[in-house]
């Protein structure tokens, strides 16, 4: 059964990671810390990555928290001018409102994934798909029942796209 490391499971294991990232020498923080110079390179090598990756995933997700938190807030501020600008009658305030929460709407979207903008593209009415199938029809032509086939082919294709 392989050794725990004597790093990972020291009490001031966070103070050790600290001194190591922060680029302290393996002997100061040995004396310091009373483990050895080799424990120390071991950790460094196969643990302080992960640590550091697991501690940095952390802060993004505490940082797009407060992110999220922010544009709610936003959004919230911005209907309470919207809701205020329609009693007083306001109505370019309350257009000029709407156009904020739309927009803010659309971040909140995009921040929470729930908006997919990649480009999509219907291959099957590009002026170059329109070609090809055209070509193809045309080189068929000394074969009728081969054009047939592949016509009634690409008929279903697009069809089938068309859904």
């Amino acid at each position: 059964m392989p050794r725990r490391c004597t790093v990972c499971d020291h009490r001031e294991r966070d103070k050790i990671d600290a001194a190591l990232v922060c680029g302290a020498s393996f002997r100061d923080i040995a004396g310091r810390y009373g483990v050895s110079k080799s424990a120390l390179e071991r950790h460094k090598g196969a643990h302080l990555p992960s640590h550091l990756a697991k501690a940095r995933a952390a802060e993004e997700v505490a940082g797009a928290d407060a992110l999220l938190l922010q544009v709610r807030h936003l959004q919230d501020r911005t209907l309470g001018i919207l809701h205020a600008s329609e009693g007083a009658g306001e109505l370019r305030t309350a257009l000029a409102a709407i156009r904020e929460a739309r927009g803010n709407l659309e971040l909140l979207a995009k921040l929470l994934g729930e908006l997919d903008e990649t480009p999509r593209m219907d291959v099957l009415i590009s002026t170059e798909w329109l070609t090809v199938r055209t070509t193809l029809l045309e080189a068929l032509g000394p074969h009728p029942e081969a054009r047939v086939a592949a016509a009634g082919a690409l008929l279903a294709l697009e069809k089938s796209r068309a859904r």
